[in-house]
């Protein structure tokens, strides 16, 4: 039997939940009965750290254990704006420079970013964080709407969560996908979830920039979503003509009548989904796309998943609490 050094960095308010999964997923039994992924972590300065959650860790080695690994993770980073330091960033590129593989879980991405490691690269990081990864690595193709990327020796995941999937895809790329699954059953997790994370990033109602341009108009589109919504009605209703309505809507909103009403609808889609039980058709008809085929269609442009694949993800019905 082979096997696999893997060393995950440890530091002050690091991750416990990043610091258990690599051990948790390698660690499982992948079936092939060929590999041993030998699991244990490093600090900058060996001892004793505190996780997120508190808990002190006694951790063994210090960076040079690097030098040693198969592959390197590097869990979600405390602070994005604050840089990795010299001895990581040295540490990093000793070791993509002699074929190890990196990983970099959710905001860990920051720190191959910051040893040079993602320029010219598509790489991904939580969606909180997309703005302050696009200003600070210019030179990197960011994928807001995935769970992870696989890049040769480098690999980036999103959000927290998406560890798991990450650590999935290892396995995949090395075993294959009848291992993968194997190990996610053991773990009672999807191989392979559908979509990305684009499904999860927050949309709030964007804000006015001039609240007296469409007085009450968009308050009353989404009272009114299921009707054949059209720039013309909008118009009406607020009392401007086609062209002046057009050029207050995008200076309102930032964006087409059209785009807006395709956003607002799919999150109206996505609360019913994940309140009710109303079939998908009715769900439709009630969000105002004429067809399921469209609905279809914006989640899959939207969200990179389909409205069925949402509900089982999100739905939040308590059924267990209904009558017997």
């Amino acid at each position: 039997m082979s096997c696999v050094r893997v060393v995950v960095l440890a530091f002050d308010g690091v991750s416990l939940f990043h610091l258990s999964v690599p051990g948790m997923v390698l660690g499982a039994d992948d079936g092939s009965g060929l590999t041993h992924y030998d699991v244990t972590y490093c600090a900058e300065i060996p001892g004793r750290i505190r996780s997120d959650q508190g808990m002190v860790i006694e951790v063994p080695h210090g960076l040079k254990a690097m030098d040693e690994a198969d592959i390197v993770i590097i869990p979600a980073w405390s602070d994005p704006d604050v840089p990795a330091s010299r001895e990581l960033i040295d540490a990093l590129r000793r070791a993509h420079g002699q074929g190890t593989l990196i990983v970099g879980l959710c905001l860990g991405a920051f720190a191959l970013g910051d040893a040079g490691l993602l320029d010219g690269r598509e790489a991904t990081t939580h969606w909180v964080a997309r703005d302050v990864f696009a200003r600070r690595f210019p030179d990197t193709l960011f994928r807001p709407d995935v769970l992870y990327v696989a890049a040769d020796n480098i690999i980036t995941s999103a959000g927290t969560v998406a560890a798991i999937d990450c650590c999935l895809q290892l396995i995949r790329q090395r075993h294959g996908c009848e291992a993968a699954n194997h190990v996610a059953r053991l773990l009672v997790t999807p191989p392979h979830r559908p979509g990305g994370q684009a499904q999860y990033i927050e949309r709030p109602v964007p804000k006015l920039t001039d609240s007296h341009r469409l007085p009450g108009v968009l308050e009353w589109a989404r009272e009114h979503l299921s009707e054949p919504l059209s720039l013309d009605t909008l118009a009406g209703v607020a009392k401007m003509s086609r062209r002046t309505f057009t050029r207050r809507f995008r200076e309102a909103t930032g964006t087409t009548v059209t785009k807006w009403l395709n956003a607002e609808r799919v999150a109206r889609a996505q609360q019913l989904l994940e309140t009710t039980d109303l079939p998908i058709e009715r769900i439709t008809s009630e969000v105002g796309f004429g067809t399921t085929l469209a609905l279809r269609q914006q989640f899959a442009a939207q969200l990179g998943t389909s409205p069925s694949h949402y509900r089982r993800n999100f739905c939040n019905l308590l059924r267990s609490a209904a009558p017997q």
